[in-house]
């Protein structure tokens, strides 16, 4: 069960990494503020995480890292995708 609820949250934070890198540049001039804000997100929440001794006792921070790990992979992906 803890398996499946990994990966599941691991494909949803790489679908939210396609829906940020699509909405927001829609227009042009708001990529700055999305990646930014997404960075901030992020190292937020790695201090949130991994400043606790034990995080396997935790089942949603593991999921939140999880989704943390596949918006940083999809937005890899992405990035290789506009680069080709």
């Amino acid at each position: 069960m803890l398996f499946n609820l990994s990966i599941l949250s691991l494909m949803l934070g790489f679908f939210f990494a396609n829906i940020l890198s699509t909405i927001p540049a829609q227009t042009g001039d708001w990529s700055v503020v999305s990646s930014s804000i997404i960075i901030t997100l992020n190292e937020l929440i790695n201090k949130f995480i991994y400043t606790k001794k034990n995080i396997n006792e935790f089942l949603i921070l593991k999921l939140i890292n999880n989704i943390k790990i596949g918006i940083i992979y999809g937005l890899f992906v992405d990035a290789f995708k506009l680069g080709s």
